[in-house]
């Protein structure tokens, strides 16, 4: 707790951070992610800056290939925030930006990834998020 606020160490930013809703289901979803999905720590990134349209935001968890390139990014929300269109909206235009394979968005409560097929232009829900493999 420091000025009332508090806090959890953030294994990934290596520093300690708010405790709030949405960094509650990162933390989780992370910790889940490594432990029993295999994604390796050491290519996450939690808080990645990006400009967009001339605008500075922030993916929420981005998993790189071991050449740097963006192989899944994450959009969390709190677990009382429903998984709406807009949500989605959210993650495809840093999508535009990162272009990376899979799409993930959760609240903590309900998952939801998506592949991306940049030859056809298409997308499609997956049944489950996978596990990590060097071919991500």
């Amino acid at each position: 707790m420091e000025d009332n606020i508090l806090k959890v160490f953030d294994p990934i930013r290596s520093k300690y951070v708010a405790l709030t809703p949405e960094e509650y289901v990162r933390q989780h979803f992370t910790a889940w992610m490594t432990e029993n999905l295999g994604y390796p720590a050491s290519l996450m990134k939690n808080e990645v800056p990006l400009s967009l349209n001339n605008t500075k935001r922030r993916c929420d968890t981005v998993v790189f290939r071991s050449n740097g390139s963006p192989a899944v990014i994450v959009e969390y929300k709190a677990p009382t925030v429903a998984i709406t269109q807009s949500v989605f909206d959210q993650i495809a235009r840093y999508n535009m930006v990162l272009r990376s394979r899979y799409l993930i968005v959760s609240n903590g409560m309900c998952h939801f990834c998506c592949e991306m097929d940049y030859d056809k232009e298409t997308y499609a829900f997956l049944p489950q998020i996978p596990y990590w493999s060097a071919e991500l």
